[in-house]
């Protein structure tokens, strides 16, 4: 079986993890991640609501697609954050090839509903539904 092309809980991990795993950029990960998820898609939806041009529907349309890609991320923070986890996730890796990748990753957060599907298709991959 092949590997997933984004896979968002590791992606989730090297993010929280950066070049130190200091609980600080633990917490501020976390937050980002919260951040974006009730942010972009609370403003995506005012401006959703409040268009009256097409351009502001596709604006809109965006910021709720970016607001949806942070949803896995900030799901898979929570468990990523108990003791040894975030450790465990990323023990068999290289970790500075991890995070060189990660930083690529990051920009498919910015392709609407790119990286919740990913992650729907991964956690399907990984409970055998695929």
């Amino acid at each position: 079986m092949l590997a997933p092309p984004l896979d968002v809980r590791r992606l989730a991990a090297a993010d929280m993890w950066g070049t130190k795993g200091s609980e600080r950029r633990r917490r501020l990960i976390r937050a980002e991640f919260a951040i974006g998820t009730l942010g972009c898609t609370a403003l995506g939806v005012f401006v959703l609501v409040s268009a009256n041009e097409a351009s502001w529907f596709v604006v809109g349309g965006w910021l709720v697609g970016v607001g949806v890609n942070y949803v896995p991320l900030t799901l898979y923070a929570r468990p990523l954050s108990r003791s040894g986890e975030l450790e465990r996730e990323l023990r068999d890796l290289d970790l500075g090839k991890e995070l060189r990748r990660a930083g690529v990753r990051q920009f498919w957060i910015a392709v609407p509903f790119a990286v919740a599907l990913a992650a729907v298709a991964d956690e399907a991959a990984r409970r055998g539904g695929c």
